[in-house]
């Protein structure tokens, strides 16, 4: 009986292990059917960017094109062939070649004219990151729409606020909301300006050079002299019989970025990662500032506190033993992103390091990393703008926990107030005391002040009861709420409607 390792059918990556993703938007665009789908894009936009140049004839290039989009390629027998040579793109270029041959044996001459792998792979990646990136970023404008309703409508909205796990001061649920919002459009304004700037094609050829897409471009430019292969006003550009190596250069990176809706790169970035660097710490970003919310929502749906809870489904959160309990699946879901993807974009950073003009092993062990990056925060991505649409906030429970402390939760505001009219000193020693004897005999705080002589003779008790009222100390909370909510958060939305698709 053959071993499950020895099938050629062997099942992918189903999810089981990472369900904040499984089902998502987001894994369907980065598997491996779509990151085949994605290399066959560059081959074909390498094509006709060499085709606009005049190094590719025009209808070779438009069969690479037709075949590319058909598809059709074995992924697993691609995947067990990229053993023979540490990456997929080889066996890629083959079948791919007998493809287009199938079709036109005169087009199959012009598939990967002069390029490389790695070329293909991180234009793939590329293309990959940025139908990935834009899925999220979707999802964070969701979700910035429902915290912001959810800032407004609780603008005045008291909560205890907490430090260190304690009832600090007063707080409101609107400014909390709003915090969470500002977060999600700081993970959006971080992947803007990667999606628009920092995810280029890949155009270097074997080291960098560009010298294999140059020869084929000399070779090929006194076979198609009508094409348009120099850049007019190089000054100082080296030439041989017209042929101008350094406008070619700059206007295939420019037909190519152009073709695939990708940003030019300054220069070939094969051992120059920064493009990867730069996209892991976006994505790890999101998923730190998604983790936060999670965090925030777990902690205050704890049963002794319940001042919100997750969107009601029937059956979800539902425990194998315990029927009582409905658990913050969301909330856990994100948290267990959030703590998985930091890890991950380090290691992606840590692969600078590069050695030469290409890396053995280091641009290798960057896909599987990059992609769970993407599917985690963009599983997190979905999951938050689910649960930031149907949370629900308990106020009464709110008002509840606020007076668990009889008012201490003000204290604050006591010294302030007293340490004018007795000292700072003394001020507060009485207010110790008091606060000691509140504790101790469960008696608000403003009672405890008003039993004491000292005290008595400054404040009468009304203006005690007026001071240690947690509604009257939430400081410039509503403000700052309206000031956050000043910030249109629909710039995600026009800008995904703006974004440049893939030819």
């Amino acid at each position: 009986m053959n071993s499950r390792a020895d099938r050629t059918d062997a099942p992918v990556d189903a999810g089981l292990l990472s369900p904040v993703r499984a089902g998502t938007p987001v894994e369907r665009a980065v598997d491996d059917e779509a990151w085949l789908a994605a290399m066959l894009d560059a081959e074909a936009a390498l094509a006709r960017a060499q085709a606009r140049l005049g190094t590719v004839p025009p209808k070779a290039a438009e069969t690479i094109t037709e075949v590319a989009r058909a598809g059709g390629l074995d992924v697993r027998a691609l995947a067990v062939a990229a053993r023979e040579s540490a990456n997929p793109v080889v066996a890629l270029v083959r079948m791919f070649t007998e493809a287009v041959a199938a079709v036109d044996p005169a087009a199959a001459e012009y598939v990967h004219r002069g390029s490389t792998s790695q070329d293909v792979f991180d234009t793939a990646a590329m293309l990959v990151a940025r139908r990935a990136v834009g899925l999220i970023r979707e999802d964070l404008c969701r979700t910035a729409h429902a915290l912001a309703r959810l800032a407004a409508e609780h603008r005045d909205t008291v909560m205890a606020g907490r430090t260190l796990a304690l009832h600090a001061v007063p707080v409101t649920f609107g400014l909390k909301a709003a915090g969470w919002r500002q977060l999600v459009r700081d993970a959006d304004d971080r992947l803007a300006r990667v999606e628009r700037d920092g995810l280029p094609v890949s155009l270097g050829g074997a080291a960098g050079t560009l010298a294999g897409y140059l020869e084929y471009a000399r070779l090929d430019s006194a076979a198609f002299p009508e094409g348009p292969l120099g850049a007019e006003g190089t000054e100082g550009a080296e030439s041989r019989g017209g042929f101008d190596p350094a406008g070619y250069a700059v206007r295939l990176a420019d037909a190519f970025a152009d073709e695939t809706g990708l940003a030019r790169p300054r220069l070939p970035w094969h051992a120059l990662r920064t493009p990867i660097a730069d996209l892991a710490a976006a994505l790890g970003f999101t998923a730190g500032a998604l983790g936060k919310i999670a965090v925030d929502v777990q902690t205050l749906a704890r049963t002794e506190i319940g001042e919100v809870a997750e969107p009601a489904v029937a059956g979800r959160g539902a425990s194998s033993a315990m029927p009582h309990k409905r658990n913050p699946v969301l909330a856990t879901l994100v948290r267990s992103a959030a703590l998985q993807v930091p890890a991950l974009a380090g290691a992606l950073t840590q692969l600078l390091v590069s050695e030469d003009e290409r890396s053995a092993g280091g641009w290798h062990a960057e896909w599987l990393l990059l992609r769970e990056c993407l599917r985690l925060v963009g599983g997190a991505g979905s999951t938050m703008a689910e649960l930031a649409e149907g949370i629900e906030v308990r106020p009464e429970r709110m008002r509840d926990n606020l007076r668990l402390t009889g008012g201490q939760v003000v204290s604050e505001r006591v010294s302030a107030v007293l340490a004018p009219k007795l000292g700072r000193t003394a001020a507060k020693r009485l207010l110790d005391e008091a606060s000691t004897t509140a504790r101790r005999t469960g008696r608000p705080l403003a009672e405890a002040l008003g039993r004491l002589p000292e005290i008595a003779d400054v404040l009468t008790a009304e203006e005690l009861a007026e001071l240690c009222a947690p509604e009257r100390y939430v400081g410039a909370s509503g403000t700052l709420v309206d000031r956050a909510l000043a910030q249109p958060d629909d710039h995600t939305a026009d800008e995904a409607s703006a974004r440049p698709a893939a030819r």
